[in-house]
């Protein structure tokens, strides 16, 4: 099975447009074979904790707005995973959709929304999903950091871990250093559970904020397949078989 990692743009997430680069990067996907693509935390509309009303760029998933906002991604061969703020009986979450065959197919809630404070509630579960032949959890960002969340989905038999990420910081907090720090997240996860990890982040700079983009791909042995460009778009591909390891860029 191919999967891939979208690193967007910073400046776009905040707006409908990220919607229409999404759809290019499933058409892509859709041509060369993709079945399963990644894309960054907040991708949709934004992180709440920096935005001055938090509630706007929310969106619920009971009521049908997220389906309905999404519903321009259909497509049949490639399931999306998108991170969005959700809101839920007045509690905001930072989330991850699976969105399979037009159809929000599960979401994933952020287990550790901030290092010291956030307007987001934490989540509580750690779900694996099933697409075709691939098991597979979701962890937004900062989770990867955190052993027990990962060891969890590998429990219950997942094979590949997605890593919705936002690096977009201020400057002082959002150095090219975050690379490396996601990416022996990364292999650390990706080596104590023998799974493959799969990370998206957003790049370039925007509204005061900056990220260098650390998306890439990491086989269950620890080797990195695929690394994004940084401070740029760019999509990561690769084939994640068992004994056929074939990473690719378009």
């Amino acid at each position: 099975m191919k999967v891939a990692a979208y690193q967007a743009p910073l400046h776009a997430i905040h707006s409908l447009e990220v919607l229409g680069l999404i759809r290019e990067q499933i058409d892509e996907c859709k041509a060369n074979g993709v079945e399963i693509l990644c894309c960054p935390e907040g991708v949709l509309g934004g992180l709440a904790d920096y935005v001055g009303r938090p509630t706007e760029i929310a969106i619920d998933v009971e009521s049908g707005q997220l389906h309905t906002l999404l519903s321009p991604l259909a497509s049949d061969r490639v399931t999306t995973i998108l991170g969005f703020t959700e809101i839920d009986h007045g509690r905001l979450y930072n989330s991850a959709a699976v969105f399979h065959q037009g159809t929000v197919a599960g979401v994933y809630r952020k287990l550790h929304p901030a290092i010291h404070r956030s307007v987001y509630t934490a989540g509580d579960e750690t779900p694996v999903f099933t697409i075709g032949d691939l098991t597979f959890g979701i962890m937004i960002c900062r989770d990867s950091n955190f052993p027990e969340p990962a060891r969890a989905m590998a429990a219950r038999g997942a094979a590949a871990l997605f890593i919705p990420t936002n690096n977009g910081l201020p400057p002082a907090k959002g150095g090219p250093e975050l690379v490396e720090q996601a990416r022996k997240a990364d292999i650390a996860r990706a080596t104590e559970n023998g799974v493959f990890v799969i990370r998206a982040d957003v790049a370039g700079r925007a509204g005061g904020l900056i990220s260098y983009g650390s998306s890439g791909i990491v086989d269950p042995g620890g080797k990195v397949l695929q690394s994004a460009r940084q401070l740029a778009p760019d999509l990561v591909v690769a084939e994640i078989e068992t004994g056929s390891i074939n990473p690719t860029r378009f």
